[in-house]
């Protein structure tokens, strides 16, 4: 027990110095302020959908998610019952296939799991204890493929649990109208 007391308070220590090193350097403390994605979400200008093609996304979430309108619009429905994470994460592990460079891919891997797999993260979603600790064995050397577990997780929650939910709301039927 004193060994695990210990440890737990060098673990303390350690992140005090290093909080101790963020509150000295004013500019990378910026850092941690921008929530994901770095670029400010702008409302999307695309045009609304024809009801036509929004009564698809009744059967495929896909083509959703894929419609920056419907995206929008699934966003602020799962905003409304207090489950947007999970189109955040899915929104944050496709722009992080996109990137090329190893060292953005480790910090926006690092960013990804802060923020929505570890425990208590602030998004934290909804992944079994399997999910996390394949992610996390992905994130020792990350690569495009990292997330796509939990992601393919989330997905098929979203799939299941908020799009019936979504096809049932004002949000949509406002849509096909």
């Amino acid at each position: 027990p004193d060994l695990h007391l210990l440890t737990l308070s060098c673990r303390a220590k350690e992140i005090k110095t290093k909080l101790g090193t963020l509150l000295q350097k004013p500019d990378s403390t910026i850092d941690f302020i921008i929530p994901y994605p770095e670029k400010p979400e702008k409302p999307p200008k695309a045009q609304k959908p024809s009801p036509e093609e929004a009564l698809q996304w009744r059967d495929s979430l896909e083509k959703l998610l894929q419609n920056p309108y419907g995206l929008a619009s699934f966003r602020s429905f799962l905003r409304s019952e207090f489950s947007e994470e999970n189109a955040e994460f899915w929104v944050a592990c496709e722009d992080y296939k996109k990137t090329k460079s190893p060292v953005k891919m480790a910090e926006k891997a690092k960013k990804i799991y802060e923020e929505f797999i570890q425990t208590e993260a602030p998004k934290e979603v909804n992944i079994d204890h399997f999910t996390k600790a394949v992610t996390m064995k992905n994130l020792v050397e990350p690569s495009t493929s990292s997330f796509d577990m939990a992601q393919k997780r989330i997905f098929a929650l979203m799939e299941k649990d908020s799009l019936p939910r979504f096809v049932r709301s004002e949000f949509y039927q406002e849509l096909i109208k």
